[in-house]
């Protein structure tokens, strides 16, 4: 368990390509389905005997489904504390789910596009990840696992209701999307609040790169649906696109008018931000973020040659605590880890921002 999971260090995650449609602002796609088995007490109600079998029903079905090949199963009760936020980082499991890990378990395809958590706030919670806005592909693929896991797991659903949850805002269809922007012009030219306050009118959640009760870093916002009941899967989407690409014209708008007016100050603040990356001895995690946003945002303007979004997409990630510590193989202190995170730029940086 332990080697397959090391091995993820060595791949870059799908979602992190910077590949897919909008890639220079929507970082990633993600849809996620809740559901339950349903002769089985919600999680808040279920015994550790009854979350075991749970487990083996959820893993025997697993086992049957062709769409998850090769699956890698952890159990989260086998891992260590930086094994599981290193899960947490690659956004594979949820904080909630690495800080209860007995009888809990996650199941992650070898791309790391598809995770499935087990025993989290649900029985299941089935996601897909897409580089850039990919939601409607994402909902294809998480579609059909569900349809074939549901031959094999009976899930609780009623005709009136839909799908059974634990909270009731996921009753319905159990669907969660969600996209992840990076929105760093709107911040400059302060417009982002008033942006956040009409999305949140128009029944979408705004929240962090980490999703429900994390602050937004790094200049990343993650927008989802609120409701689920009473609408179906496309019509969810449907509207959280029709409201992401007024979000996305608003970002790309102001990055004009920077480009425009701005310019010079805009260099000066992307250029600093890469020089500090390269030369910097210790850093933290905070401003790592706010930095590597400033960096991504000149690449993404065409500022800067030879450096890559995929690159700067992947230090946001190596940068986190969990991964530092999995690249040096063992625990570290905040400080050790500031020290580290700097090294790991410079070394990564060091070939770029000689010149233009």
């Amino acid at each position: 368990m332990a080697k397959e999971l090391d091995d993820l260090l060595k791949q870059t995650s799908e979602w992190l390509k910077g590949s897919g449609p909008l890639s220079e602002i929507v970082l990633s796609s993600r849809v996620r389905l809740a559901r339950n088995l349903e002769r089985f007490p919600f999680i808040v109600r279920a015994t550790r005997a009854t979350m075991q079998e749970v487990l083996d029903v959820v893993k025997n079905g697993i086992n049957k489904a062709t769409s998850l090949r090769r699956p890698l199963w952890f159990d989260m009760g086998s891992l260590s504390e930086i094994d599981r936020q290193f899960l947490v980082e690659r956004h594979l499991i949820s904080r909630e789910h690495a800080a209860n890990p007995d009888f809990r378990a996650v199941v992650i395809s070898p791309s790391e596009s598809i995770s499935v958590m087990i025993n989290e706030e649900d029985h299941l919670r089935i996601q897909v990840l897409q580089s850039g806005l990919n939601l409607r592909d994402a909902w294809t693929l998480v579609d059909a696992i569900d349809d074939e896991l549901s031959e094999t797991l009976p899930f609780a659903f009623t005709p009136e209701l839909g799908y059974l949850t634990c909270c009731p805002t996921n009753t319905g269809t159990g669907m969660r999307a969600s996209v992840m922007l990076h929105l760093p012009s709107l911040v400059m030219t302060k417009q982002i609040n008033k942006v956040l306050h009409t999305i949140t009118k128009l029944g979408l959640a705004a929240r962090g790169f980490y999703g429900e009760g994390t602050e937004a870093s790094g200049n990343f916002f993650q927008i989802s649906n609120q409701v689920t009941l009473g609408r179906t899967e496309a019509e969810l989407i449907e509207n959280i696109e029709r409201i992401l690409k007024q979000v996305i014209e608003y970002e790309q708008n102001a990055r004009a008018s920077l480009m425009s007016n701005n310019r010079n100050q805009l260099e000066d603040r992307v250029w600093r931000a890469l020089g500090i990356l390269r030369h910097a001895r210790t850093i933290s995690s905070q401003e790592t973020l706010d930095l590597l946003s400033a960096v991504r945002l000149g690449v993404d303007l065409g500022l800067m040659n030879g450096l890559d979004r995929s690159t700067v997409n992947e230090l946001f990630l190596f940068s986190q605590p969990a991964h530092l510590q999995k690249l040096e193989g063992k625990t570290l202190s905040a400080k050790d880890r500031d020290v580290m995170r700097a090294q790991l730029i410079r070394d990564r940086l060091g070939l770029y921002g000689k010149g233009k």
